[in-house]
């Protein structure tokens, strides 16, 4: 009986690779990220594809591999992926929820501990020599204990960052951009004008996408800080680097942003931002596991089972 075809966009762990090789016919790309047009030519009469959240499969895409089942995807979020042309065409699209979970909860933790306590801002001025030694007023942070934590999107990774509040003592309430009655959620609005820290964990849909604009952002206290370890698109970056700029805002921390790897540039003129490059999943567990996850969803689809992550 003739292995399953199945191209594999990126590197992955070995153990996750060795997994794969040993069920399917593998066509692996070690090289750089394949453009739509090389992505095509990949696909060709391939049954699966494992990939990455920078590989764009749109139904243009699709339609160049007619045999393809399922596009196994290596994150949580699949906006990389038109899940209604892929349905249509009888493609199962699967993601790595929880697997990530911990990992970026610690990472937004990493960013709000940073962001209220100056901690880059300070690496940065000690790194070109503007340090002069200890003052009692010099480079004043914010203190967690007894502020207001506000959460945009309550689905696992924020109750995990809701959950890490608990031992600074800061209360939390959230919001979801469909609140269910009775969640205790509350409307954004509100969550934006009555926190001291309002950190994103929302999925990107059209919805959300520049949901935090300048008219947001003005809601929020002069004194706040904005977390985001979700979807760039998100945020309104030249509304944020506005927002900073002109202090509607106290600080922001990003992980992730518009037009990845760029940045806007005014904000990389700035010393009340925290800029990381996307990583709330990089951990060598988390990366293994979410790999892992994404190979056994391809095998599972192309010896007829069920996924088991599939995205409904």
């Amino acid at each position: 009986m003739p292995r399953p075809k199945v191209l594999l966009t990126r590197r992955i762990p070995s153990s996750a690779l060795a997994t794969l090789e040993a069920a399917c016919d593998v066509d692996r790309n070690d090289g750089h990220q394949l453009s739509p047009e090389e992505l095509k030519t990949r696909l060709g009469d391939r049954e699966g594809v494992v990939c990455l959240l920078t590989d764009a499969f749109t139904a243009d895409v699709m339609d160049a591999a007619p045999r393809l089942k399922v596009i196994a995807n290596v994150a949580v979020g699949y906006n990389n992926i038109d899940v209604a042309a892929a349905t249509a065409r009888g493609i199962v699209v699967t993601n790595t929820p929880e697997v990530l979970t911990e990992a970026t909860a610690d990472l937004a933790w990493a960013l709000i501990m940073d962001i209220t306590r100056r901690v880059s801002e300070g690496d940065r001025l000690i790194r070109r020599g503007g340090w002069k030694g200890w003052a009692l007023d010099f480079m004043l942070g914010n203190e967690l204990n007894g502020k207001t934590l506000g959460i945009i999107g309550y689905g696992r990774i924020g109750q995990a960052v809701a959950a890490r509040a608990v031992p600074f003592g800061l209360r939390v309430i959230h919001s979801d951009v469909q609140a269910v009655p009775g969640s205790g959620a509350i409307p954004v609005d509100r969550l934006l004008a009555t926190s001291d820290i309002v950190s994103i964990h929302c999925p990107l849909t059209p919805e959300t996408r520049h949901m935090i604009n300048q008219a947001a952002l003005a809601r929020m206290k002069r004194s706040a800080y904005l977390i985001n370890t979700s979807r760039g698109p998100v945020v309104d970056e030249a509304a944020l680097a506005w927002a900073l700029k002109n202090g509607i805002i106290s600080g922001a921390a990003l992980d992730v942003y518009e037009e990845e790897p760029m940045v806007h540039p005014d904000l990389l003129t700035l010393e009340n931002v925290v800029l990381a490059p996307h990583l709330g999943s990089a951990t060598t567990e988390t990366r293994t596991a979410m790999a892992d996850l994404a190979v056994r969803n391809a095998i599972a689809v192309l010896t007829g089972q069920s996924a088991l992550t599939p995205v409904s």
